[in-house]
């Protein structure tokens, strides 16, 4: 298991860190994991991605300083973000929000490429990309987008570090309130079919933060979960009914019917543009329902959990129990299944 180092960087000048993708929430706790190592941070942020949330600027980015711009556009990246000045290191948590065709390849590669671009001008030697696990089986367009713009960084010359995190804590968290209310918890299949070893947001933090110091970690490709060992939904449905105090009670859903509605969609997304979407999204779901998240062994084909490195302190279950307990609160983005 990796030891989780929070010591701040013992250089005289800090360094100089951009970051890409700092409002979400992985981004906004990798943030306070560079200022609190005493980096100093710059993050280019959307125009509306503050106000349209109301976040808590200065609780969120105390100690890193703020950008106006637009990741997707060159000209804003090198204008408004770099702004002429010189960096040492480019972080990236940007992600497209949606995983459809358009938006991976427009994020995910392209926008990534002009900021690789603009930061070679800026100096910039290094770079910590966050990645994700599922890029191993790349079947949808986000994961070949990601991929696409991994090979190109291992081959910019810069040092660089790829972090494939396991799930997100909150991705397998959409289930709590139905729960609550007192539906049952759905299952693919027997519930049985896929596993994962989920990372919390903070601890994965630290470790993309981490890897701008520790050489151990450079020109590597990082898959990364958290310190449980590895789970599978039924699992998850089991440990979320015991700490409601109740009786666990599922509703299996068949692989089946999932798969066959987004073939269904996808077939009427050739005639009808507006569905093509919707059938993008019914394949990423149905794709996160039949496989696991962990190392992929490519000499068998099958995912293997003791591959899966450990990192971090904080369990799925700990975060489950502080969200029924209002100490925590589920921020889902668009890639949610339920």
């Amino acid at each position: 298991m990796f030891d989780p180092s929070t010591s701040p960087s013992p250089q005289r000048t800090p360094r100089r860190v951009f970051v890409l993708g700092a409002t979400g929430t992985i981004g906004r706790a990798t943030v306070r994991a560079l200022v609190h190592r005493n980096y100093d941070v710059v993050c280019l942020v959307r125009p509306n991605a503050l106000t349209e949330t109301n976040r808590d600027v200065a609780r969120f980015f105390e100690g890193a300083k703020l950008r106006i711009g637009d990741a997707t556009h060159p000209e804003s990246v090198a204008r408004d973000g770099f702004r002429g000045e010189r960096f040492d290191v480019l972080v990236s948590c940007l992600a497209s929000r949606t995983g459809v065709p358009q938006d991976a390849w427009s994020i995910d590669y392209q926008a990534h490429v002009s900021a690789l671009d603009t930061a070679k001008q800026a100096g910039v030697s290094q770079m910590v990309l966050l990645s994700a696990i599922c890029v191993q089986k790349p079947l949808l367009p986000f994961q070949q987008a990601k991929l696409a713009f991994e090979k190109l960084l291992m081959e910019s010359g810069l040092t660089y570090s790829i972090v494939r995190p396991t799930a997100f804590f909150k991705s397998l968290s959409g289930q709590i309130d139905r729960v609550k209310r007192g539906k049952p918890f759905l299952l693919f299949g027997d519930g049985t079919l896929t596993a994962c070893k989920p990372i919390s947001d903070n601890d994965l933090a630290e470790f993309l933060a981490g890897c701008i110091d520790d050489e151990g970690r450079h020109n590597r490709v990082l898959p990364i979960g958290g310190p449980e060992p590895a789970i599978t939904p039924k699992q998850q449905g089991e440990q979320l009914f015991k700490l409601l105090g109740r009786e666990p009670r599922f509703k299996h859903v068949p692989v089946p019917l999932i798969d066959s509605i987004a073939w269904t969609l996808a077939a009427i997304g050739r005639v009808v543009p507006a569905i093509a979407s919707k059938a993008e999204l019914a394949r990423i779901g149905c794709y996160y329902a039949t496989e696991s998240m962990l190392v992929l062994n490519p000499a068998t084909g099958r995912y293997d959990a003791e591959a899966t490195l450990s990192f971090g302190t904080e369990t799925l279950f700990d975060y489950y129990a502080r969200v029924i307990n209002g100490e925590a609160q589920v921020e889902r983005g668009e890639h949610a299944v339920f």
